[in-house]
């Protein structure tokens, strides 16, 4: 079993402080990329996770990380969508910084729930993934995949799984995305066009696309499918 800890401090202290790089704290002159280090690629990717793998029925995060096809979602995921828009992240070595959270989210020891990591969608989705949204939409880069995280988000929130079970959705905004949720089908774009959530994401057709083409392999395919797709 692999053993992991982070922490990183800013070293701006205003009277000294304690020697803290003797326990292994990384001290540094900025912490913000570090901080975009964790939520574009940690807290993302946790997204990315959890809403496709719950629709194909895996309940533990380690589930969907073991299955090869969702990981090689996750690392194309981090590597092509997410990792471009970092800044320089001073002695971190990416690539192994990936290794090690899949090799973390693939261990049962940790035993750590999908809807956990599901819980506030409305929320999590748009501090982890939709900056990388943006970021990518303005450089021209790529957006399939995180299109598809939200598009999963979306087949969630409907409320059932792909084998008919009930989803229970524990999110302030529960009531409103389900209800919008449910409308995509008959209305694209009711999803997106949450601006509390969503900005003006809902207008820009090649991320509008990406989501609609998404959902709709979802509903003829299933998460397992789409997911290799884009694998």
């Amino acid at each position: 079993m692999s053993r992991f800890t982070q922490w990183v401090l800013e070293d701006h202290f205003a009277a000294g402080r304690p020697e803290f790089e003797r326990v292994g704290v990384q001290l540094v002159d900025d912490v913000v990329p570090y901080e975009f280090m964790k939520l574009r690629l940690l807290n993302a990717t946790h997204q990315a996770l959890g809403y496709l793998g719950y629709l194909a029925g895996h309940r533990y995060v380690h589930e969907v990380a073991q299955d090869p096809t969702f990981a090689a979602f996750l690392r194309s995921y981090m590597d092509d969508e997410a990792t471009p828009t970092l800044r320089p992240v001073p002695g971190i070595d990416l690539d192994a910084y990936k290794d090690t959270l899949l090799e973390r989210f693939a261990n049962p020891g940790v035993a750590d729930t999908l809807m956990r990591i599901n819980y506030g969608s409305s929320d999590r989705i748009s501090i982890f993934l939709l900056p990388v949204v943006r970021e990518q939409l303005a450089a021209g880069g790529p957006v399939a995949r995180a299109a598809a995280v939200v598009a999963g988000w979306c087949r969630y929130a409907e409320g059932t799984d792909e084998q008919g079970r009930e989803i229970p959705q524990q999110d302030r905004l529960a009531e409103e995305m389900t209800a919008l949720a449910r409308a995509e089908r008959e209305t694209p774009g009711s999803f997106l066009s949450h601006r509390g959530v969503f900005g003006g994401l809902g207008s820009d057709e090649r991320f509008a696309g990406a989501f609609r083409t998404a959902l709709e392999s979802l509903w003829s395919r299933g998460a397992a499918s789409t997911v290799a797709d884009l694998a």
